[in-house]
């Protein structure tokens, strides 16, 4: 149980520690597509400023098909 915490808190020190790095985008491991991935979502929400953009479209692997995704649905229920 300890070796298992130890490798937990090991794990999450390495994500607090983690700063975005434009080569996040050709890396492979876990971490690293995580990174990339929330800053093209902060990127996409920074830029288009509003909630009725597009969504890109991504494969399973959460790997860019193109820009030319979905409307964001503004619709309130």
């Amino acid at each position: 149980m300890a070796n298992n915490r130890k490798a937990m808190n090991k794990n999450a020190e390495k994500v607090a520690e983690k700063m975005y790095d434009p080569s996040d985008y050709q890396k492979n491991d876990q971490l690293s597509k995580g990174m990339a991935v929330t800053h093209e979502q902060v990127s996409d929400d920074y830029t288009e400023g509003t909630i009725d953009g597009a969504i890109d479209e991504v494969d399973d692997n959460g790997n860019l098909k193109n820009h030319h995704g979905k409307d964001i649905s503004n619709k309130r229920n």
